[in-house]
């Protein structure tokens, strides 16, 4: 059972899906960090200074004591925060979009280089001919 485990670890298939799972994690936090640091303030910066993750709803204003504390936070629905999501979300697909884009282009062309060559049956019909003659 030990030597079967091996052996399903060790097959290139999982580590192809390992490796692709690691990067893809590392890819997502690279998109998000680009929106949320670069492309989010630029737009913002286009917009008045809007910042999209201070954007919401007050359902329940905070209810403050009589020492200045906070009894009871602010009930609010975040939609500034969903709209940075939501632009993450589109980023990311388009970079993926683009590398998956770039791979099948070099994929095609490692494709037209390897020229098919003559199949076996071809070629033992071929060395049958030269023996008749």
């Amino acid at each position: 059972m030990l030597k079967e485990f091996k052996n399903f670890i060790l097959t290139g298939n999982v580590i192809d899906l390992a490796v692709a799972v690691i990067l893809a994690g590392a890819i997502g936090a690279v998109v998000n960090g680009f929106v949320t640091d670069i492309m989010m303030p630029f737009v913002g910066h286009f917009t008045g200074g809007l910042n999209f993750a201070d954007l919401k709803i007050v359902l329940d204003d905070a209810v403050m004591g009589a020492d200045g504390a906070v009894t009871k936070p602010e009930n609010a629905i975040f939609y500034g925060k969903w709209l940075n999501t939501i632009i993450s979300l589109i980023t990311t697909g388009f970079v993926l979009f683009m590398i998956v884009k770039a791979y099948n282009k070099t994929k095609k062309k490692q494709e037209e280089a390897a020229p098919a060559g003559p199949s076996e049956i071809d070629l033992l019909s071929e060395i049958r001919d030269l023996l008749k003659k």
